[in-house]
Formats: structure tokens, sequence, C-alpha cells
């Protein structure tokens, strides 16, 4: 049955109405960010009538994600002037790193904090990914294909925490259910997904653990890493993904934060249960889901940086009172 919130007649008009997409998703991007786009890009590439590019402007991917079809195809500049945008799990413009105030994007997202930058807006936050809201509009416009499959059902396993976020659903698992019948691997995929971390994220999430800190009756765990530390062990941005559910994970707290030191400020990486922290991520510019949100201290450098940042942080939350919820 057709989800009358996703915009699929004018998505299917605005990409007729172009020879070549370029597919963008986020800075530092995770799986669900790669996944839809990979996905997405893997319906067009073999249509000779368009030229099709996929791009993100990070560096450093995840490379345990290489398994997935086309990733090699992944460029960091734009190539086409005259493309159609379509842009993954994004919910600023400013996070896809790219200059794109002239161009018209079809924007596929499912944060509730998106801030509806697209010509056209597929914007669902009740789903579990972005991946998920990718499939229910092109199902409708085209033959879903084992790669396109693969790379859905990978964001959508990463997104949900395999299957244990609150999102989760009963049509979670009938996407999950249609992904594998369309020619997703579950085993060869959760293997990539949980056997192939690189020696360097072991050894920053030590550091990252012997910096644990519980305050406000320790209701409330702080995890950090400095850039020195991240230097010392060859650890890159996608390394640390996923620390901070090592803090959220003790049986007091109820909300957890990470905080690392990069190249363009001190990055934070909130988790909450049941709390709706993306209320801390909005007053400082940031976004995301109620459980899950982040932003970060852009240009704050100097010797406690990092502890200061952290600190301004623990302050929004007393004065935000998200704890009196509980």
């Amino acid at each position: 049955m057709i989800n009358e919130e996703l915009p699929y007649e004018a998505v299917m008009k605005k990409i007729d109405e172009y020879k070549a997409i370029t597919i963008l998703s986020h800075l530092n991007p995770d799986a669900d960010a790669l996944g839809t786009a990979l996905g997405i890009f893997a319906l067009f590439e073999k249509n000779k009538d368009k030229k099709v590019e996929i791009v993100n402007a990070s560096t450093a991917l995840p490379i345990h994600l290489d398994f997935l079809p086309n990733f090699k195809k992944i460029k960091h500049k734009m190539d086409y002037s005259d493309s159609l945008v379509i842009s993954c799990d994004c919910g600023s413009i400013d996070r896809l790193g790219f200059h794109l105030e002239s161009r018209e994007i079809i924007n596929i997202d499912h944060h509730q904090s998106n801030t509806n930058y697209g010509t056209i807006n597929a914007i669902l936050p009740q789903y579990a990914s972005s991946s998920q809201v990718a499939f229910e509009l092109f199902q409708e416009l085209y033959t879903i294909n084992a790669a396109t499959a693969t790379c859905f059902y990978t964001a959508l396993l990463s997104d949900t925490r395999y299957f244990t976020t609150s999102s989760v659903n009963a049509k979670v698992f009938s996407v999950a259910q249609k992904l594998v019948s369309l020619g997703a691997k579950p085993d060869i995929i959760s293997c990539n997904l949980t056997q192939r971390r690189p020696l360097s994220s072991f050894r920053i999430l030590e550091k990252a653990l012997a910096s644990l800190t519980l305050t406000q009756e320790a209701q409330v765990a702080t995890l950090m890493v400095s850039k020195e530390e991240i230097a010392a062990t060859g650890a890159t941005v996608p390394d640390m993904e996923g620390i901070v559910d090592y803090a959220k994970s003790l049986s007091t707290v109820n909300i957890a934060l990470f905080a690392m030191e990069v190249k363009e400020g001190i990055r934070i990486s909130l988790r909450g249960k049941n709390l709706d922290i993306s209320k801390v991520a909005m007053a400082f510019g940031g976004g995301g889901h109620k459980v899950a949100a982040g932003f970060t201290f852009e240009n704050e450098v100097g010797k406690n940086a990092l502890q200061e940042c952290v600190n301004k942080v623990l302050e929004k939350i007393r004065e935000l009172g998200l704890l009196d919820e509980k």
C-alpha cells in the first residue's frame, strides 16, 4: 500500500527532468548514510539515459563497509555541475560538505531535526533508518535489485543497532524480510558489520573507557578522547562509531556523552534512554533523534577545550532538566 506521506510523483517527475544525478551523504558517514546512498546509486547505475555519481566529502570512510556494492565508486568531489542532487540521511545542507545553494535537491532522511532544505523532502522521522524511507519511496518507482537490497538492509540493520532501538516495529521487520527476499544476505552483512573491526578501534576504545566519568547520581556517563590519543592509536573517525553506546549500556545511566577532539573542533555524540536528548544537540546547533543526537563545537582548541566543551553539555543537560523527566 502506498504511503501518502511520500512524494512519489514529484520525485519521479524531478528525476525525469535531469540527465545527471549526484547522490550525496553526510560528512563522516555511517552505514545508514552510505547504505542508503549506495542503494539508490545501484538503481541508476545501469540506466544509459542518465549519468550518475556517488560522492561523500569525507576522505575517511568506514572500511568495513567496503563489501557493499559500488563502494569503490564513491568519490570525494562532485564532477557534475548541472545534476539533480539526492541527499541521504543528512539533517542539514551544511553537513553535506558542498556548496549547493543553487541546486535542486531530493532530501531523503528520517531525522526529526531535518531542516527541510530540499526542493523535495522525503522525510519520515518515525522510520528506523533513511534506507527504510528510500526503500518505501523507490520500490514504487523502480525494480529493487539485489545490490540495492543489500545496501538498504545493511543500513537498516546498523541504524537499528541490530533491531534493538525503540524505532523497531512490525513494519521494520516486514521491510527487512522484503529486502532479504530481494537478495540481501543477512549472514554476510552481519559478519561484515560485527567481525571486521580494525585494531585501532580497540585501542581508541581503551582510551575512551579509561576516561569514563559518572555524574548526576551516575545517571550521566561521559567518555572522551583527545587528538593526541587518536593520533597515538592510529584511529579514524569511523573507528570511534559506537563508543558512546558502551557508556549507555551501564545500568544506572540515562544519558551517555562521548566527546572526541577532531580537526574541525570537538565532536559530541549523545545517547539517551527514553529521554529526548535531541534538545541538547539542537541547543548547540546540532540535531538527530530523541535518543541519538550529536553536534560539533567548531574551532574549539586549547589544552582544556575538550573538558570545557563537555562541561557546557553537562550544564545544558541540567538546565533543560532532562533527568527530571525520569
